[in-house]
């Protein structure tokens, strides 16, 4: 028997409920073990939060599973069949590897080795890419011997690209909710269409990450009550490694009959980094700009897109409401051509883009904190204006010659130096922790839904 439509509704409903019945539980039970996160420099909340928010989503992935394992309409999935156990059994270790860092914070070796064992896992039980077609070249058929590598290097991107992105309330579980959603449908389609087969389980893994993601906001939206921590965090990158390499790997590359297989051609390489392109451009960024300080690429900073909206003059939600939006249009953009069995009008979506452009750098709060800022520069002395970086200013302040006010004592001085160093050093790293909304920078936020 065939699931249809609705027995994946079901299921995802499932693990909806369960997320969203079981995380007041975890929140509660993690307050009274104290296992919470306490404000610092790149938080943008005040008070300490509950950060195992991944208990409850295991949960709710457990019980949809087993759910899904009692339906008759997915006897195909579970008979004679390992892949869900090697699924299970992977995200079990993630799981376990994200909260023993939530806990007792793990060296970033050790999150890699968890992460490692459960790609290893994943291919024990034969949960691995086949073959893809790398674009205007040929398609790849992976030997037994590059399976392995390849199925960890892609947990390894997927579950890195979660963790970096969850760093605002609500914008991790939301974009993986759109995500996970829109490969959903994407891979319904090409079952029904007969490129992948009855036994795939892709499309299940799919729509339970959308069921997770979706029990899990209300608690999770700005302001928070509960964050994933790493353990959802990983947990979610296992299921959409899991859902786009089993999907993307395995159905035929070389059927080009449906005008949706002109995007296909190009899978699984552009399709998934198409719908998960915010946390994957994300991530890359993060990765060029610590390799050009000659940083590690574990040390946090402040540079990643949702700080860079913050320090705009977007509030926390909007923010996150942005780069929501994104994610929408570019899995609107793949969604398309398979479910229309149109080509694609590019101007649509090049319209939506440029409006989400123009709302980020246009909108109110924007412009009143830039004139903010240029006001600010007006009322400080001549002297005051110059950058530091400039030579002038280096040899004035080596000569003595920058005059500072004689009112006041030191510390009014050292108090006014601190407020116009803050000012001066926007977006620079030891200063970036002044432009996050909900602590220097309460007012600008007031009106930012």
């Amino acid at each position: 028997m065939t699931p249809g439509l609705g027995d994946f509704l079901l299921i995802g409903g499932v693990a909806a409920i369960v997320t969203f019945v079981t995380t007041p539980i975890v929140r509660a039970a993690a307050l009274q073990r104290g296992w919470v996160v306490a404000p610092n420099e790149r938080s943008v909340h005040t008070s300490p939060i509950p950060h195992v928010g991944g208990l409850a989503m295991l949960a709710g992935f457990c019980a949809a599973l087993l759910t899904a394992w009692g339906v008759g309409s997915f006897d195909q999935i579970f008979e004679s069949n390992s892949e869900p156990l090697g699924v299970l059994i992977a995200a079990l270790i993630v799981f376990a590897t994200g909260m023993l860092d939530d806990i007792r914070d793990m060296a970033p070796p050790g999150k890699v080795t968890g992460v490692v064992l459960a790609g290893a896992a994943l291919s024990w039980f034969g949960v691995t890419i086949d073959f893809f077609r790398v674009p205007f070249y040929d398609v790849l058929v992976l030997s037994n011997d590059w399976k392995p590598l390849v199925t960890v290097l892609w947990l390894l991107g997927m579950t890195q690209a979660i963790n970096l992105i969850d760093g605002l309330d609500g914008l991790a579980a939301g974009i993986v909710a759109i995500a996970s959603a829109s490969f959903f449908l994407y891979s319904n389609q090409l079952n029904d269409l007969g490129l992948v087969t009855d036994r795939n389980i892709g499309p299940l893994v799919a729509i339970i990450t959308a069921g997770i993601c979706v029990g899990f906001l209300p608690y999770n939206f700005n302001p928070a009550r509960i964050f994933m921590g790493d353990s959802g965090a990983f947990l979610l990158g296992l299921m959409l490694a899991v859902s786009t390499s089993v999907v993307g790997g395995r159905a035929d590359p070389n059927t080009q009959q449906f005008v949706g297989q002109t995007f296909f051609f190009f899978a699984p390489l552009v399709i998934p980094l198409l719908i998960l392109g915010v946390p994957i451009l994300d991530t890359s960024f993060a990765i060029i700009r610590r390799a050009s300080k000659r940083q590690a690429l574990d040390v946090a900073d402040k540079g990643h897109l949702h700080h860079r909206l913050m320090n705009l003059g977007h509030g926390h939600r909007r923010s996150v409401l942005i780069l929501w939006t994104w994610t929408a249009l570019l899995s609107a953009f793949v969604l398309y051509p398979i479910l229309t069995d149109e080509n694609p009008s590019y101007l649509p979506f090049g319209i939506g883009a440029l409006a989400i452009v123009l709302f980020t750098v246009l909108h109110p709060s924007v412009r009143r904190k830039r004139a903010m800022e240029v006001e600010a520069a007006l009322q400080r002395p001549a002297s005051e204006q110059l950058d530091p970086s400039r030579p002038e200013r280096r040899e004035s302040d080596a000569t003595g010659e920058i005059n500072r006010p004689e009112s006041g004592g030191d510390d009014e001085d050292d108090e006014n130096d601190d407020g116009r160093d803050g000012l001066r050093g926007r977006g620079t790293p030891e200063n970036d922790e002044s432009e996050i909304p909900g602590q220097q920078e309460l007012p600008l936020e007031a009106d930012a839904d």
